[in-house]
């Protein structure tokens, strides 16, 4: 398992309620029900990811985050997830709040656009970066946004949406290895994970 998701596993309290936008093929949901005996639920828009979810006897549905979280009661999971998929959110803070709606906690990872890397490529060849975490040219690329750690920071503030817990690592976009980064994260880690608490 991604070393990311390794680390949103470790948040996880056993036996409680998970909900994870963005599944994927549900690597996550599949060890936290094995290992944490969660109660947990996934929504992939990628109907071949979502159908490869469901085969492994996971509660997945195939649609689109905005529409079925909107189906969900207030406070109805302990964890809403969604890692490695806000660059492609339409709406951030609409889908934080309902994050935050619906569940307990919210858990976000991301990669940190202004890693040194990132910095180096811009400055020296004058083009929009591409990294192992960023894989894609402008053009064709699925994110609609870039974030650094910072600005994330600030987003949660503007939001008044208090940040409970926060870890930068620093990782391939796919690898199970990694450190954790708590020197000048901003610069030196690729990817950001935080806990979110209810706006209060």
């Amino acid at each position: 398992m991604r070393f990311d998701l390794q680390v949103i596993a470790s948040w996880i309290e056993p036996e409680s309620r998970v909900l994870d936008l963005g599944c994927r093929t549900g690597s996550l949901l599949a060890h936290l029900t094995e290992e944490k005996h969660i109660d947990g639920t996934g929504i992939e828009i990628d109907e071949d990811a979502a159908g490869q979810a469901i085969a492994k006897g996971l509660s997945v549905i195939h649609g689109d985050i905005y529409e079925e979280i909107e189906d969900y009661p207030d406070n109805a999971f302990d964890y809403v997830i969604l890692s490695q998929a806000l660059m492609q959110v339409l709406d951030p803070e609409t889908i934080l709040r309902e994050m935050l709606r619906v569940g307990r906690l919210g858990i976000v990872s991301f990669p940190n656009f202004t890693h040194y890397r990132n910095r180096l490529q811009m400055l020296f060849t004058g083009r929009a970066p591409m990294s192992k975490e960023l894989p894609y040219e402008w053009y064709n690329t699925p994110n609609l946004r870039v974030i650094p750690i910072i600005d994330f920071r600030r987003f949660c503030k503007h939001l008044g949406v208090p940040i409970v817990k926060e870890v930068a690592i620093s990782t391939h976009h796919h690898d199970e290895q990694g450190k954790v980064i708590t020197f000048l994260p901003n610069l030196f880690a690729t990817f950001g994970i935080f806990m979110l608490g209810q706006a209060r």
